[in-house]
């Protein structure tokens, strides 16, 4: 009996082994399984990341070809803007110079003007450009002129002289 139940017993644990073994093999082929669903979303995701980087690596490089475009516009917009700051600059100073010359010339023309003559010139003119045309002359010509003139449009360029340059009709200022 003692050898039966050793028997038996060797059965029973021989039989449990064997179970145990099939058991950790279809175990470990499921996990075998497992681990190469992962690896290939591992993979799958190493391909789609490269793929991201790659994609924001063309999207960097675009963007900075951007940028350097608009710096050199920038660049390009403001030369020109300083080329025409200093032909604006220079356009008014040869404006100014011509019409400082054609006042000049204004003024020589009515001071070898006999006083009657520019007299009758000077009232038909509007008051605001026939006192503009009286400022530049010598004292003593314009007095010379003006006793030529009718006393009503004498007083009225008189009046405009009194406030000032700019001779502007309606005494506005330049703009």
């Amino acid at each position: 009996m003692k050898i039966g139940l050793i028997l038996f017993l060797s059965v029973l644990l021989f039989g449990e082994t064997i179970d145990c073994t099939k058991i950790f093999e279809e175990r470990k082929g499921e996990l075998l399984r497992e681990v190469e669903k992962i690896d290939e979303a591992r993979q799958s995701f190493e391909a789609l990341q490269a793929a991201t980087n790659s994609l924001f690596d063309k999207q960097k490089t675009a963007l900075k070809e951007k940028e350097n475009t608009i710096e050199k516009t920038k660049q390009a917009i403001d030369a020109k803007e300083k080329q025409i700051a200093l032909m604006l600059e220079e356009n008014k100073k040869l404006l100014e110079l011509i019409d400082a010359k054609k006042n000049d010339k204004m003024d020589e023309t009515y001071i070898k003007m006999k006083d009657a003559a520019a007299a009758a010139i000077l009232e038909k003119l509007p008051v605001h450009e026939a006192a503009a045309l009286m400022f530049g002359l010598p004292a003593k010509k314009m007095s010379q002129i003006l006793a030529k003139m009718d006393p009503k449009i004498a007083s009225e360029i008189t009046q405009r002289l009194k406030l000032g340059p700019p001779f502007i009709e309606n005494n506005q200022t330049k703009e």
